[in-house]
């Protein structure tokens, strides 16, 4: 295997991402809240990193980060062995080109004033292609993602749902990118499309080889489409692993509850989640997720747990991981099949 094949398409290293609170009052001092800490992950070519979490647990910022939107306060994010942020001009320019995004909305992430052909070829034209030339990539751009010609007249609001997606995904596949950043591209649309673009974006990763990095909170979606999973919360990772372990196998109790939710249940053993999120302003001592978690106890309280690996590929930061795993795990029925 030559040194390429074997580098990571992502590589993210101790990120870490701090936002600075104006102050509340005229003598008062700014606040710091951390959205993102020490989070590490790989996402090797052609392969689904999914991240998953509650509203709030950071992953959207990781996102963020990625599309250099957004600076890390501390850490390093590399795609293909390569800082992205430390880029000359030159090198900023075809990063825009190589990563690009599709959003939740897709009606919010289109112009409503331009017909579908134009919307389509508009990263062309911004990377320099000739009008008539991007032009005339239309019709291929809509057919690949299941539009009719005849689409390529119409305006967003003449579409439907999955449909104004499928634009949004051919528009994002118009320079040929290699990374997908995909920030809950399916949780707006009914079920039955949301299956239908799933399937697109499955069949567009193994004819293109893309990578994907995928956020979302519908875990039997983001069982469909990923190798890997990353559960966040609170701005840290607390299970990583292949997909098949961390989503019928959790070890974290966090894992495990979103799990039981997700399958519709309340396995055996499932945690019960109890409260709301603490306050980023003030966050808990020890083990972020101690105050939610039946299981805490002193040691919880007194120190941060460190993710180790329990499996050859799933790690987990829980300071009681041997106890649970001795009881009865969560185990859910089928995710998602064949969509």
């Amino acid at each position: 295997m030559s040194t390429d094949a074997a580098m990571p398409m992502v590589e993210a290293e101790g990120l870490t991402k701090a936002f600075l609170l104006p102050a509340k009052s005229l003598f008062g001092k700014p606040q710091t809240v951390s959205a993102v800490v020490d989070v590490s992950f790989r996402i090797p070519r052609g392969r689904t990193f999914g991240l998953v979490g509650e509203s709030g647990s950071g992953k959207s910022t990781v996102a963020k980060m990625l599309l250099k939107l957004i600076t890390p306060t501390a850490g390093e994010l590399t795609v293909e062995g390569k800082r992205i942020f430390s880029q000359t001009p030159a090198e900023e320019l075809a990063y825009r080109r190589k990563v690009q995004a599709v959003f939740q909305d897709p009606y919010g992430s289109l112009s409503p004033r331009m017909r579908a052909d134009r919307i389509v070829t508009e990263p062309l034209r911004a990377h320099g292609v000739p009008a008539r030339e991007a032009e005339a990539r239309a019709p291929e751009l809509l057919r690949r993602v299941g539009l009719p010609p005849e689409a390529a007249r119409k305006y967003p609001h003449e579409f439907s749902g999955g449909q104004r997606q499928r634009l949004a995904i051919a528009r994002a596949l118009s320079v040929d990118p290699q990374l997908l950043v995909l920030d809950e591209p399916v949780s707006a649309l009914d079920v039955s499309v949301r299956a239908q673009v799933l399937t697109l974006l499955r069949e567009m990763q193994q004819r293109l080889n893309l990578t994907y990095l995928f956020v979302g909170h519908d875990l039997a979606v983001v069982h469909y489409l990923s190798d890997t999973v990353g559960v966040m919360y609170f701005g840290r990772l607390v299970e990583l692993g292949a997909a098949r372990l961390v989503l019928r196998q959790p070890a974290h109790p966090y894992t495990r509850r979103l799990v039981a939710l997700a399958s519709g249940d309340t396995p055996l053993g499932a945690v019960r989640l109890q409260g709301e999120l603490p306050n980023p302003l003030s966050p808990p001592s020890g083990c972020l997720f101690r105050t939610r978690c039946p299981y805490a106890d002193a040691t919880c309280a007194a120190e941060l747990p460190q993710m180790r690996q329990v499996g050859p590929e799933h790690s987990v930061a829980c300071h009681h991981y041997e106890a649970l795993a001795v009881g009865d795990k969560a185990e859910t029925g089928p995710m998602l099949q064949d969509a």
